[in-house]
């Protein structure tokens, strides 16, 4: 197993293009800690409120208890932090409140009154029964911007349904296109429909949350005026459906699984070779040309069935099993080599091991280590983002549960002056 490539060194710290924003969040698990994340980078405070410990049950985020694996500690041990909740929750503080207490709701709302933005991703109608839903803040903060996360949105027949992304992924047509060829074999049917190996739904959702939410502040600063944002995870993967819906509402053909194959594109699929597996991406005409000249069957390009993308999708069945012949033949490196020079788009599968390890990876500084309070040292993946004048920040790891709240409730004394809070 290769070892991971030492991190980059993290740049000084300038101020965030959200520097002065400051986040409520209320959520938990992924969608809604991922959506606060990103805003967290990008140089918002971010305020993660999380359950607090009780008799025989721990505090916090739920995903703080879900592991192994853990991260470990400079001897190698696993210490008690899930990798699961340091993926979605750097660049936060935390404070522990229970919201079912009249003391933890005021709490929750004397932040609110001093936040820009709140998040949140209980059941709808949940956070109404303690005084903390849009409604209720903003007639205290008419500037604020609520953004609520739920599975199915805050209207329709599902609204109070509970969303999980396995589920979603299966209702929004997802699954019904990402899997083995239905026709792969007689008897298999090529397997069931797949999930992704991440929970993208979630992952998605929280992009498109952070997306709306700095629309959003765009219109506070405009015109003043807060609102609600609905968040749905259903909405979000049949959006993301994108070239697959509009192929169907156009057309009227539902689309069908192709495995690593393109539905409108051939050859762009994994393809066997002496060792291992490519990836071939030909996506136009030229590039399958220069295809065939490098495998040294130019005679392909030239016959009336593969000459022209239409026709290659039409007789897909015939030209795949010759070009999986043609690839057996020579190793994956020597057809990455040789493919790269001819300029026809492939690459390797690599593992989660060999991406840390690309010196393209590396030169990007996706790896970023920062101070833990618990594990020592945690190593996190960097934001994707980069803003020349504004880049995201890592000035805070994942927080322990209940790390900051001296700071906040030091925060919210210094704007309410004597009036006590109690958590």
């Amino acid at each position: 197993m290769q070892r991971p490539a030492a991190a980059a060194a993290i740049p000084p710290l300038v101020p965030g293009a959200l520097a002065g924003v400051r986040i409520l969040d209320l959520t938990r698990v992924l969608a809604g800690p991922y959506s606060g994340q990103i805003l967290a980078d990008l140089g918002a405070e971010v305020i993660k409120v999380e359950r607090p410990a009780s008799a025989g049950q721990d505090g916090g985020d739920d995903t703080r208890a879900w592991g192994p694996p853990y991260v470990k500690d400079a001897d190698g041990n696993d210490t008690a932090v899930s990798t699961y909740y340091v993926a979605a929750n750097r660049g936060k503080k935390s404070i522990a409140v229970d919201l079912a207490s009249v003391d933890g709701q005021r709490t929750v709302r004397a932040l609110a009154t001093i936040s820009d933005v709140v998040i949140e991703n209980y059941k709808v109608g949940q956070l109404a029964r303690y005084g903390l839903d849009y409604e209720s803040l903003s007639r205290d903060q008419p500037a604020l911007v609520y953004c609520s996360i739920t599975g199915f949105g805050q209207t329709g027949p599902w609204a109070r349904r509970p969303g999980y992304d396995f589920v979603v992924q299966g209702l929004s047509g997802f699954m019904s296109v990402t899997g083995e060829r239905e026709d792969a074999c007689a008897t298999c049917h090529g397997g069931p429909p797949q999930k992704a190996g991440v929970a993208i739904s979630d992952l998605l959702t929280g992009i498109y949350s952070a997306t709306a939410i700095l629309a959003a502040l765009l219109h506070v600063r405009a015109t003043g005026q807060g609102q609600h944002i609905d968040m749905a995870l259903l909405d979000v993967m049949v959006a993301t459906m994108s070239n697959m819906n509009t192929a169907y509402l156009n057309s009227g053909r539902v689309p069908a699984r192709v495995g690593n194959a393109h539905q409108s594109i051939v050859p762009y699929q994994v393809f066997a070779c002496a060792d291992g597996h490519l990836i071939l991406a030909v996506g136009n005409d030229l590039q399958f040309r220069r295809f065939c000249d490098a495998a040294g069957c130019p005679g392909l390009a030239v016959d009336p069935r593969f000459a022209t993308n239409p026709a290659r999708v039409r007789h897909r069945d015939v030209l795949v099993p010759l070009l999986e012949a043609i690839l057996t033949g020579r190793t994956k490196q020597q057809w990455i080599e040789r493919l790269e020079a001819a300029d026809v788009p492939c690459g390797p599968i690599d593992r989660i091991d060999e991406v840390f390890a690309n010196p393209q990876v590396v030169a990007r500084g996706l790896r970023v280590d920062l101070p833990h309070a618990e594990a020592g040292r945690v190593s996190l993946v960097a934001n994707p983002m980069r803003l020349s004048v504004t880049p995201p920040r890592y000035d805070l790891p994942p927080p322990a549960l209940d790390e900051h709240r001296d700071e906040i409730l030091a925060l919210l004394r210094a704007h309410e002056g004597s009036r006590s809070v109690g958590t």
